[in-house]
């Protein structure tokens, strides 16, 4: 039976964010952390090569930029499959991190490309004055649902996202801000202690034996961050994508219909067949 769908406030959608992040921890962590293990391998390789004065290492390192890749990559591949994890535990589909990957294996490059895009546009507006930036992303902070559910590139999906979030685009401001400042706080909570622990250990100074250390700790404090609270915010949109498609489309009749009538389709998969 599919989930009754019905339009929700916005501490609704927080409390419903935080349920499902709860009660399928370790599938979302599986989603967050696997791609990161790559990314975390990289970090402490590069640890391991750390030689010299420790002000050597601010330059410019062609390791670091690739690690920034890798690590967009990965925050974009869970982001995809999150997406389709909360899909399905929306419509009461079963769930796993391996069908969570394998259902959005066909939109990952759809999804790292839009996401590029999107985020180089609002860093635009962002440097040159906070208030666009800030209204650029909201407007397109449902596209990554939106292709990952229903396809269509970036012209499709950020037209599809500004419909969706027109009259909306404050609430989605507060659930995301509240959730971008538990992730910061989590992310503190993860790495400050580690480097409070190696400042004691090298108080006296820092000595290029204590560099790799404290890249290593950097690692493992993001690992553990990025894992444990990185699917949050993606939750958080898939389930404004659905609420803003039952408001605007009557997505919960739509649903209603197609699992009444004899002989179409599941209601899930009317769900990701239904575009506009």
């Amino acid at each position: 039976m599919v989930t009754v769908l019905r339009p929700l406030s916005t501490s609704e959608l927080l409390d419903r964010t935080f349920h499902l992040y709860k009660n399928n921890f370790l599938v979302f962590l599986g989603i967050a952390a696997i791609p990161q293990l790559f990314v975390l391998a990289l970090r402490l390789w590069y640890a391991m090569t750390l030689t010299g004065p420790i002000n050597s290492f601010n330059r410019f390192n062609g390791t670091g930029v690739l690690i920034s890749i890798a690590s967009y990559v990965a925050i974009e591949i869970s982001a995809a499959a999150t997406v389709i994890a909360v899909s399905n535990i929306h419509l009461d589909r079963s769930i796993g991190v391996g069908s969570a990957f394998g259902g959005a294996k066909s939109s990952m490059v759809r999804v790292l490309l839009i996401t590029l895009a999107v985020s180089i546009a609002a860093g635009i507006g962002l440097i040159f004055l906070i208030v666009p930036g800030v209204y650029l992303w909201l407007m397109w902070s449902l596209a990554i649902p939106a292709t990952v559910l229903e396809g269509g590139g970036l012209n499709v999906s950020t037209t599809r996202s500004k419909y969706l979030t027109q009259g909306s685009r404050g609430r989605v401001f507060v659930i995301c801000l509240l959730i971008i400042l538990l992730v910061w706080i989590v992310s503190v909570i993860c790495e400050l202690p580690l480097g409070m622990l190696i400042g004691i250990v090298f108080r006296s100074h820092l000595s290029s034996h204590a560099m790799p250390l404290i890249v290593t700790a950097s690692a493992v404090g993001t690992f553990l961050s990025t894992s444990l609270v990185g699917p949050l915010l993606t939750i958080a949109l898939t389930l404004i994508y659905y609420d803003q498609r039952v408001r605007k489309e009557g997505f919960d009749l739509q649903l209603m219909m197609a699992s009444l009538q004899p002989g179409s389709q599941p209601p899930a998969a009317a769900a990701a067949a239904t575009t506009n």
